[in-house]
């Protein structure tokens, strides 16, 4: 399932774009996501782990290791989500039902599908595309 840490993750990295003269810290991005640092600390790990940006010890500060251009939405999707599918199918149908016994089956294909599209979508949209579309909303 999809949880704010996509979100949160693109908050960071748009925060890290698009800097002024402020450090971007780990409290400094708390600050604008209304949340503990240590979620963002968490968060950023994920995001350095996956190459997507860096920090500098000694200075507190991130840098994105990519252009916002080259990073896609999917990029970030995979860094911070877990392995688990995007959809879960309940655990243990009653076999002996005819529903029961075929709907994981039924329901893999259809989520299976939408997942796709999903990461498909997620794929044709950049941090930049992000950026752009907030500056708009200034």
């Amino acid at each position: 399932m999809i949880n704010t840490k996509l979100s949160v993750a693109i908050h960071i990295l748009t925060m890290i774009a698009t800097k002024s003269d402020t450090p971007i810290t780990s409290d400094f991005i708390a600050g604008s996501v209304n949340t503990n640092p240590v979620v963002i600390r968490r968060i950023s790990g994920q995001l350095k782990k996956a190459g997507l940006i860096s920090a500098h010890v000694g200075k507190a500060s991130f840098t994105l290791e990519k252009e916002p251009e080259e990073i896609t939405i999917l990029m970030v999707y995979q860094a911070v989500q877990t392995h688990d599918d995007l959809f879960s199918i309940h655990d243990n149908p009653n076999p002996h039902c005819w529903i029961g016994k075929n709907i994981q089956s039924t329901l893999d294909k259809t989520f299976q599908r939408a997942q796709r599209a999903l990461e498909q979508e997620l794929n044709n949209q950049t941090l930049a595309d992000l950026i752009k579309n907030l500056s708009t909303n200034r």
